[in-house]
């Protein structure tokens, strides 16, 4: 049964309903990984290295497993190219581009507030982890 056939069942989509498919897709883009690929293709295509590369700390196994994911859910396209050595490059669909706004601001939140999260955490393990 995939996500469609689960939706149909449904009145409406609802991620408060354990069997709503829209969690599998809340999952997809609160992850870390999915905010910086879909960022970073926001504005153009790209070489799976340019991403790997601009993407400190992710490895090629995340990318590639973040990559497919995205693919899978229709957010980003994946253009294999007949060359030697093959050129693979991804782009976002006009789906993924419905995104954008979202994750920056996702981004722009987690750049701005930082400090004070970090001081959050800091009172919270003073006071718990004793």
């Amino acid at each position: 049964m995939d996500g469609s056939e689960n939706l149909d069942n449904q009145k409406q989509a609802c991620a408060f309903n354990a069997d709503c498919p829209t969690r599998l897709i809340l999952n997809r883009i609160a992850d870390k990984w999915t905010v910086l690929v879909m960022i970073l293709l926001e504005s153009e295509t790209k070489r799976f290295s340019n991403l790997q590369r601009e993407i400190g700390g992710i490895s090629q196994k995340m990318l590639t497993q973040t990559l497919r994911g995205l693919e899978r859910d229709g957010l980003v396209s994946r253009k294999v190219y007949a060359t030697v050595p093959p050129k693979v490059e991804y782009a976002l669909t006009p789906l993924g581009h419905t995104l954008k706004d979202l994750l920056y601001a996702v981004k722009t939140w987690s750049e701005t507030n930082i400090k004070e999260v970090l001081a959050a955490q800091q009172d919270y393990d003073k006071l718990n982890l004793k």
